[in-house]
């Protein structure tokens, strides 16, 4: 009976060092705390819901506590585990082009055809990249490193992904989590920065109607901007082709199958796969450190950089513009490439000062140029930084 009572004891005592409870940490616990907030914002206050659910609960998976020593391969970072195997479309860059590919078919291009000088704000905005990139190499970050926190600026998560993944692999969970984290709070960030900057006046300006764009010029436009954007810097290829080939499949009226799977059941399975192992990234032991600190500080300070650069720019633009063409420059935060949530701020705001007056439309320019401002901001610093 002795013998039996010590077994079942030291087995107790083996089962108990296999409990998450003995191989907890406080940083378990504030990750946890993290993915339990990121869960509450998706559901009560509707921020980014399909993105900020897989990731906050990819954050609870990543950090159950385990023993590491054991072998049982349940985590993200242990070779040949489920998570593992998954998350090497994060790391090997697969994702990215494949949500670009979706968001290509699932984007109307009209806006920017029609007043192609909108293509300026999208890329006025890219400011906030190259502004933060600096600000991070002067903290100590090497240059590969700034380069992927940079990226942030352009509020662009896919994007964020692949450079930071090809650049900086070991800062890839914070700077992926950043990204995302802030185009979720566009609606918080950006109003007060556009009211800050612009006057009443400012506000007011009524825009004229977009013109009607043909079907040959949506046709023509993804092709003419594949060759434009690629030929100028060809390492942005992954993410450019994806986008404008998805936007062929839109655009051309015959491959309508391809272009409802690419936007449709293609897009939502790498989404939930890619926020639900960036979110497992966030392991406590790999993820809180001072880097993911000074990380998650110079995303905000990007992001109010591209957000001010793209007002500004308008401001400054107008001063040149006819004043029957002017722009308002409550559509100059649309150039981050956070589509469609940046755009719906536009009208928000402009709503505020004259309910006749939609923006939507006009910020859906700048809008979908930032997506591709971001990509190609992305070709630029991989060029030469690799």
């Amino acid at each position: 009976m002795g013998e039996f009572i010590s077994f079942l004891q030291n087995n107790l005592a083996d089962f108990w060092t296999y409990t998450g409870m003995h191989n907890a940490t406080v940083g378990h616990l504030v990750m946890i705390l993290v993915g339990i907030v990121f869960i509450y914002l998706a559901v009560a206050k509707e921020f980014e819901p399909m993105l900020l659910i897989p990731i906050g609960f990819g954050m609870l998976i990543g950090n159950i506590p385990f023993n590491m020593e054991a072998g049982l391969k349940v985590g993200i970072y242990e070779e040949g585990s489920v998570l593992n195997i998954l998350y090497q479309g994060v790391t090997s860059g697969w994702y990215p082009p494949l949500i670009f590919l979706g968001i290509g078919a699932m984007t109307d291009f009209s806006a920017l055809i029609s007043n192609p000088k909108l293509m300026l704000i999208g890329a006025a905005a890219q400011f906030g990249i190259f502004g933060a990139y600096m600000i991070a190499l002067t903290l100590g970050f090497d240059p590969m490193q700034a380069g992927a926190i940079g990226i942030i600026g352009g509020a662009d998560g896919p994007t964020a992904i692949f450079l930071s993944s090809k650049l900086a692999p070991n800062l890839m969970g914070a700077i992926a989590v950043s990204a995302y984290s802030y185009m979720a709070l566009v609606p918080v960030i950006q109003p007060p920065i556009m009211r800050a900057l612009t006057t009443k006046k400012e506000r007011l300006i009524r825009m004229k109607a977009p013109r009607a764009v043909s079907h040959t010029e949506k046709v023509m436009f993804p092709i003419v901007g594949l060759l434009l954007t690629c030929f100028l810097v060809p390492s942005g290829l992954p993410l450019l082709g994806m986008l404008f080939f998805g936007n062929l499949l839109k655009e051309s009226g015959v491959t309508r199958r391809l272009a409802e799977t690419a936007r449709g059941p293609l897009i939502d399975t790498i989404t939930i796969l890619l926020g639900l192992t960036v979110g497992a990234s966030t392991q406590a032991s790999e993820f809180l450190t001072l880097d993911s600190i000074l990380i998650f500080g110079l995303g905000a300070l990007s992001f109010v950089i591209a957000t001010t650069s793209g007002v500004l720019f308008v401001k400054l633009f107008n001063l040149v513009l006819p004043k029957d063409n002017q722009i308002n420059p409550l559509i100059g935060n649309a150039g981050v490439s956070a589509v469609p949530d940046s755009a719906r701020i536009s009208q928000v705001i402009g709503l505020e000062y004259d309910p006749r007056n939609y923006l939507l439309m006009h910020a859906m320019g700048p809008n979908v140029a930032g997506v591709i401002g971001s990509a190609v901001a992305a070709g630029i610093l991989l060029g030469f930084l690799l």
